[in-house]
């Protein structure tokens, strides 16, 4: 049998129209655009406005985008997997939602829900199905409306999320390209220091929680900052170390856009220098399930055929992980 690998055949991103700047940010609440800045990185950060407007509509967006890129009919589509933390509903899972708007009829879907670190375990996950010879187009998006769970009284989280998404297809090929190894973590000890007070079974919503502003993303960003630098920063460097990677090796490395002071951590402890590092963090913000596949769709032009990328993250609970993909294809 011959050995069968996961590779990204297409990738593709959507962000909204819409924008909140830092200066926007400084008429709201008691923060200032260096301060931002000099801390995250960040400038600005897309939103998605109106009414019945879920995560599936950047999703989509994204999706049409990849199989318009990739010459590929909906119908084609095997399987469906999307990381999200800000599902359109509790149930049925976004990825159907999806699924149904493109007319993806003969796919089955579902999500993954490890917040920042969601789209890495879809990835690892949905290579899976590829490489047991089972599925040949799988499709992972990691998509988010994080403006829908951030108070935007509260200067320590509204500064840092914004909404996007972002879509890749993965193919079978016996060539020695693709997902090549992954490192995936979880740690639940994290869950009171980045975490949602209310909204699940635990909490459900109620006059109460909703009085006392539950339903929004709360973080105790001093303990968050030292658990990613030390944990995505690690666990990047281990993927390299198992496959005798160096970093003259690698061509990108591709982190989750959190921060970035984290980032620069997580470069530094790899080796590589600024200019092998993918950054769209002052652009985007953090966009959660959707910062890795936007910096692949962003920097999909400079790729090459045979790039080693290390892509990388960390999120709330706490999750993180990392993997090394060999890139598929040159650009168009």
């Amino acid at each position: 049998m011959p050995n069968i690998h996961a590779a990204i055949t297409g990738v593709q991103g959507y962000v909204p129209e819409d924008v909140i700047t830092n200066k926007d940010l400084e008429k709201m609440v008691d923060t200032n655009d260096e301060w931002i800045t000099t801390r995250t990185g960040i400038k600005k950060r897309h939103i998605l406005k109106g009414e019945n407007q879920g995560t599936s509509v950047m999703a989509v967006k994204a999706l049409e985008g990849l199989l318009k890129k990739t010459d590929t009919n909906p119908e084609e589509i095997d399987l469906i997997i999307c990381a999200t933390t800000t599902p359109d509903l509790v149930f049925p899972a976004t990825a159907n939602i999806i699924a149904n708007k493109v007319g993806a009829v003969n796919s089955f879907g579902y999500d993954i829900q490890a917040a920042c670190s969601g789209f890495l375990y879809a990835l690892a996950t949905g290579s899976q199905f590829i490489e047991t010879g089972k599925y040949k187009k799988v499709v992972v998006i990691g998509a988010d409306k994080m403006s829908s769970i951030v108070d935007y009284t509260d200067r320590a989280t509204c500064i840092i999320f914004g909404d996007g998404a972002g879509a890749v297809m993965l193919e079978p090929t016996e060539e020695d390209f693709g997902i090549k190894d992954s490192i995936l973590k979880s740690d639940g000890s994290g869950e009171p220091f980045l975490h949602m007070k209310a909204g699940g079974s635990r909490r459900p919503a109620s006059e109460e929680t909703v009085k006392n502003r539950e339903h929004f993303a709360y973080q105790e960003g001093s303990t968050v900052f030292k658990f990613a630098v030390k944990n995505m920063a690690d666990v990047a460097a281990q993927v390299m170390e198992r496959n005798n990677l160096t970093a003259d090796d690698v061509a990108y490395l591709v982190p989750h856009q959190a921060n970035k002071r984290i980032i620069d951590a997580t470069a530094n402890r790899m080796g590589v220098g600024e200019e092998k590092v993918m950054l769209n963090i002052a652009e985007y913000g953090n966009t959660t399930s959707g910062t890795i596949p936007l910096c692949l769709w962003d920097y999909e032009s400079k790729l090459k055929k045979g790039d080693n990328l290390i892509l990388a993250a960390f999120g709330g609970g706490f999750t993180w992980g990392s993997i090394w993909v060999k890139w598929a294809y040159d650009p168009k």
